[in-house]
């Protein structure tokens, strides 16, 4: 199912043949990535990192569009939320990863809306917002919700 939808995305964008280096940690891990290059202590799914900018070595643009990194502790986590497969989400993760690799940001409403419609489309299904209260694991502690761009109230959370 990943490898399909992110198959199509990348053929749809012009990159049929992009590299992507697909990582799958814990919590944990992601932790300390979202630390060291976000700043942000906490966990989240997905980080993703681009690398097909043109260089001085390399001025062309490459087929190496880019790393993506899933945590499956938190993906596992909002797969129950869905009320879907673990699979189901790591595509989904995996799919908005890619879309940061091709430009795409979730930062603005319109652009979170434009990825979450492309993540509908490639994924042939809606998709429901989760909430960090649906996540009972760590309902007591706050500190360590995962960041989800997926909340039902479209709500930002404090940590």
């Amino acid at each position: 199912m990943a490898e399909t939808a992110a198959a199509k995305l990348l053929a749809n964008a012009g990159r049929p043949n992009a590299e992507i280096s697909l990582v799958l940690t814990d919590d944990a891990g992601i932790r300390t990535l979202n630390r060291t290059w976000r700043g942000l202590d906490k966990p989240t799914d997905v980080l993703s990192w681009p690398q097909d900018e043109p260089t001085p070595v390399s001025p062309e643009r490459t087929d190496l569009l880019g790393d993506v990194v899933i945590s499956l502790d938190t993906a596992e986590r909002q797969a129950v939320a869905r009320q879907w497969t673990i699979e189901e989400e790591i595509s989904l993760l995996l799919i908005h990863g890619i879309l940061h690799l091709l430009g795409y940001e979730d930062e603005s409403e319109e652009g979170a809306l434009r990825m979450r419609e492309q993540e509908a489309h490639l994924l042939g299904k809606p998709l429901d917002r989760v909430e960090p209260n649906d996540f009972p694991i760590f309902a007591e502690d706050r500190q360590e919700i995962p960041d989800s761009r997926y909340n039902r109230a479209g709500q930002n959370y404090e940590q």
